[in-house]
């Protein structure tokens, strides 16, 4: 063989090493992207937590109902989500899936949290009716599931779906980039550019497509 041919072992060995290589930088990202296991102190409410490592950890892609203080009342089924939600959490330990955004502007933790059984917690609250999917850009790994789940606590009624205020001749409009919908007449839905418009005929309608209330269009019995 001639000395400036190349050796097949070699060439074969490059390759391999090669597919080792990329193969390693797929998974680190993924890897990353998960957190160990720490166990929950105190349960705040239905989507945040405090681990015993002093982390404040909120649910990604949902919402659940707010907890009464000095400014008014508990919303309609808030102490419910967060006894929920203790049951499933509070001295379990639990394990952080993170998006690709890990903080809020208060610096709380970003994550769909897991329990050591595979439960998605975040996924139980929407099951029962104690949640319902608030998409945050750029975070959607799980949007399909929970919105999945969403849809079922829909059909059965349960929770804050139980009796879903309507007002009839009332209609909606969604933004697509953002995900939420505004009452007919909101100034945030006026400005919605045509291209990211999308009508609705039903609060139900847009719940279903997976669209949250807009700041100003709560309806009655749901929060922010």
């Amino acid at each position: 063989m001639p000395a400036c041919s190349p050796d097949p072992l070699r060439i074969f060995s490059r390759r391999v090493l090669g597919l080792l290589c990329g193969l390693l930088l797929a998974l680190a990202p993924a890897a990353a992207a998960v957190a160990g296991w720490e166990r929950v102190r105190y349960v705040n409410d239905g989507d945040t937590i405090l681990l015993e490592n002093a982390e404040r950890v909120r649910y990604l892609g949902i919402n659940t109902p707010e907890i009464g203080d000095a400014h008014g009342p508990s919303e309609p089924f808030a102490q419910a989500a967060r006894r929920f939600n203790a049951r499933l959490v509070l001295h379990q330990k639990v394990r952080l899936d993170y998006d690709r955004q890990r903080q809020d502007r208060y610096g709380r933790q970003l994550a769909y949290v897991f329990l050591e059984d595979g439960t998605m917690v975040n996924e139980a609250l929407l099951r029962e009716g104690f949640a319902y999917c608030l998409y945050r850009s750029p975070n959607d790994r799980y949007g399909q599931r929970l919105l999945e789940r969403q849809r079922e606590a829909l059909c059965a009624g349960r929770g804050i779906w139980r009796s879903l205020p309507e007002r009839k001749g009332q209609c909606y409009l969604g933004n697509t980039r953002s995900r939420r919908f505004h009452r007919a007449g909101c100034a945030f839905g006026d400005a919605t550019g045509q291209a990211q418009r999308v009508p609705f005929d039903s609060l139900r309608d847009a719940f279903w497509e997976g669209f949250a209330p807009g700041r100003c269009c709560f309806p009655q019995g749901l929060t922010p």
